[in-house]
């Protein structure tokens, strides 16, 4: 069952490329990429919407969310951005240095999120192991975006 946790973030990076290209034709249908991603965004929330509906899990009390540190709230902005900039970035430069520049960037903040224990994360310090594993996908975004 441990596998699972390996093959859905391998899929959900699946996800991403190929919701990058649908994005961006429908930025290019419309003409508008803040519409475009509105569209996304909107499909996404009917989507969460019927999901929680059917969710079994308890809802948290109203008074609860009052007590949540406002930082906690913006990883909605975070996915506009990542998404917006898909949207204006996969048609000029591909699916693949797309993917491998959000990978790389995903990467480096992950090592260094891991080693300072930073967001509630369990510290796993920087080894040399990691570290050449940072440079090495750093190598391979040189030679996916090298002409």
């Amino acid at each position: 069952m441990k596998i699972l946790f390996f093959l859905l973030p391998f899929f959900a990076g699946v996800a991403i490329s190929i919701q990058a290209g649908i994005n961006s034709q429908l930025r290019v249908s419309i003409n508008h990429p803040v519409l475009a991603a509105f569209i996304s965004f909107f499909v996404g929330t009917i989507t969460l919407a019927i999901m929680l509906f059917f969710s079994k899990q308890v809802m948290p009390e109203i008074s609860q969310y009052a007590n949540i540190g406002w930082h906690k709230y913006i990883g909605g902005l975070l996915g506009v951005f990542v998404v917006i900039v898909a949207l204006v970035s996969v048609r000029e430069i591909g699916a693949s240095n797309l993917a491998v520049l959000v990978i790389a960037g995903q990467l480096v903040t992950a090592v260094i999120m891991d080693q300072f224990g930073l967001l509630g994360l369990a510290r796993s310090p920087i080894t040399m192991q990691r570290a050449a594993g940072v440079c090495l996908l750093i190598a391979g975004v040189y030679l996916v975006n090298k002409k």
